[in-house]
């Protein structure tokens, strides 16, 4: 592969998602950019009339022709000295408050700008996360994708708005000042403009140079971002194993690194200003000699020589700038290639002609293999669920059970050549997956609550529930009476990630959040793990008479959870290893009547001798 079409291609994709973004606003830079321009221009008035001041009215040179198209001349030459030079200053000042307000809409347009700029391309970042597959974020640590959506976006803002505004403001001036300095003597002019290339020669090998160091250290700064995540996500079992100095030194060795980089970073930086200033001070030194000299001479005008060492000044300045803007384009060149990783990901896509069928229907899984990354756990797994019916699923860790679940909301997408799930006759693969999703409630065995209240966590599913509609699920899933007795009830605010609860108490609430979607198909994958038996089964009789036609799933390793279901299905190393009723299963002396053997307690029998029998 050619490296420089490579290279050109991964320029061009930059450009392409910068342009995506920039050309809604384009109006908004152009007004800044020509405010800015407009500033300019003004600001290079301001060396002229001090050049003709100098010369014209304490030198005794001639007035310029445009100054004497608008006053003769023999009334200038009759007005006292301090009158003139009173008028010269009254004019510096009119060219700075007009320069002034060309700065003030330069930069309200760029704020303007910057802001509609950077909230198009944060939208579309959270829009097209939303739609990304869950493969996908199982493959990216949250810390990094909120550093990308965070750090990143803010150097590709500031590169945007600001650098990539001062390159074309540079521009205008380096062509503007030096189009001017010929006009005034055309060596010393290129004898300035020598040491340029030079400068911009050095900037560009620099610039280089330093991409992949900024990369490196935006990939530790995510790396750190993910290590605090993670500690704070799961503070709590790192203050119930007592791991806080683990956890200390774990964040040191990422901060050192981090910090590490920075610092070559900026020793790196500290060379290139360093060396860049020796430049710029050799090119100021070297046109100060040669002005005054050619001042001496009689070449340039006192005058002149004043100003062309202030057009100097000001245009040497900027190409340093130029050279810094180039060092961080390799900065934002990286944030621009890490924000496309991300919007460049296939996102969740139905094709045109989706279904929406019936849901009240038989599931069918026919012939289903699947693996994780070359890691087979499911191996040609086939069974059928009744429409209606109370399917339990039993099997060890890494058995397969929550994969199942995984697939049957299209978590994961089965490959065509591993077997199809049906709902009714139709694949799955064919159904809208918004549709899909909003008809299969799913409790996962670690549920997830929002930094809400309880009653805004029940109802996420139907914002506009009713309190009572509210309480008649949490009454359902047994949450009820432990919700009222907090001091604020349903309006108690749950910590981030259900904190304020138990984990009992978040299972339940998440319960009675799937059973507020009225879906006509109800999984609980191992949702019950965390509530005592007696719990267990009072629940359990609660769905049994709240479910009405509803298909319920339930995926445990507790016997007691399945065991009135309609159909147990037992896997074993990813394969269909029982099927049948609980008494056939017994009957059967296999697995299940192993593990129902060994789990059987007491405390079981109990729990399952006083359940409320309630009939279906």
């Amino acid at each position: 592969m050619n490296p420089s079409k490579t290279k050109k291609t991964l320029g061009e994709k930059k450009f392409a998602l910068v342009w995506r973004f920039l050309r809604r606003h384009l109006w908004i830079f152009g007004a800044a950019l020509l405010c800015s321009m407009g500033n300019t221009v003004l600001n290079s008035l301001t060396p002229q009339v001090v050049r003709y001041t100098v010369d014209s009215v304490l030198g005794g040179e001639p007035f310029p022709d445009l100054l004497l198209q608008i006053v003769p001349e023999q009334v200038l030459r009759s007005l006292p000295p301090m009158q003139v030079l009173l008028g010269a200053a009254g004019l510096i000042l009119l060219i700075s408050v007009c320069a002034g307000l060309c700065m003030y809409g330069s930069r309200m347009g760029t704020a303007i700008g910057s802001e509609s700029f950077v909230k198009s391309l944060r939208d579309a970042l959270f829009e097209h996360i939303q739609r990304l597959p869950y493969a996908w974020h199982v493959r990216h640590r949250t810390g990094e994708i909120i550093q990308r959506c965070t750090s990143d976006v803010e150097v590709v803002r500031n590169f945007v708005t600001n650098q990539l505004l001062e390159v074309f403001r540079i521009v205008f001036l380096i062509g503007f000042s030096l189009a001017i300095m010929f006009s005034m003597n055309s060596r010393i002019t290129l004898i300035a403009l020598a040491f340029m290339p030079v400068i911009m020669l050095y900037s560009g090998i620099f610039y280089s140079k330093i991409a992949q160091r900024f990369l490196t250290a935006d990939e530790a700064e995510g790396e750190l971002s993910s290590t605090v995540q993670e500690n704070l996500t799961g503070v709590r079992v790192v203050r119930a194993f007592g791991r806080e100095k683990f956890e200390v030194e774990r964040f040191d060795q990422k901060n050192n690194r981090f910090s590490g980089l920075w610092i070559r970073l900026g020793r790196l930086m500290s060379v290139y200003w360093g060396v860049g200033d020796l430049m710029t001070g050799l090119q100021i030194l070297t046109i100060l000699c040669v002005g005054v000299v050619a001042a001496v001479n009689g070449e340039i005008t006192l005058g002149e020589f004043i100003a062309f060492l202030s057009y100097n000044s000001s245009l040497v300045w900027p190409v340093r700038g130029l050279g810094r803007i180039l060092s961080e384009m390799s900065k934002a060149g990286v944030s621009i290639h890490r924000l496309a990783y991300i919007l460049d990901a296939e996102p969740e896509q139905d094709p045109p002609d989706a279904l929406q069928p019936p849901m009240d229907r038989d599931i069918a899984f026919d012939h289903v293999t699947f693996a994780y990354e070359g890691h087979r756990v499911l191996d040609d797994i086939s069974f059928t669920i009744p429409a209606g019916s109370t399917f339990a699923i039993l099997g060890g860790t890494g058995s397969g059970k929550s994969t199942l679940a995984h697939l049957l909301d299209r978590l994961y997408d089965l490959p065509p050549e591993n077997g199809r799930i049906t709902i009714g006759g139709v694949d799955i693969a064919q159904i809208s997956r918004p549709y899909l999703r909003r008809n299969i409630g799913m409790v996962l065995q670690e549920p997830f609550l929002f930094s809400r209240t309880i009653r805004e966590n029940i109802a996420a599913v139907r914002p506009g529930a009713t309190l009572p509609e509210v309480r008649l699920t949490a009454g359902t899933a047994h949450i009820d009476e432990s919700i009222l007795e907090f001091p604020e009830g349903y309006d108690t605010v749950v910590g981030e990630r259900g904190v304020t609860l138990s984990g009992g108490q978040k299972q339940r609430v998440a319960i009675a959040r799937t059973l507020m979607q009225e879906a006509p198909i109800l999984l609980f994958d191992d949702s019950l793990s965390a509530v005592d038996a007696e719990t267990d089964a009072q629940i359990r009789a609660s769905l049994r008479d709240a479910k009405g036609g509803s298909t319920v799933i339930l995926i445990s390793h507790r016997i007691t959870t399945l065991m009135q279901a309609d159909k147990i299905l037992v896997l074993h190393n990813g394969r269909v290893a029982e099927l049948g009723t609980h008494e056939e299963l017994l009957r059967q002396n296999g697995i299940y009547r192993e593990i129902h053997d060994i789990q059987m307690s007491s405390a079981d029998r109990s729990a399952l001798t006083d359940e409320p029998q309630i009939s279906e």
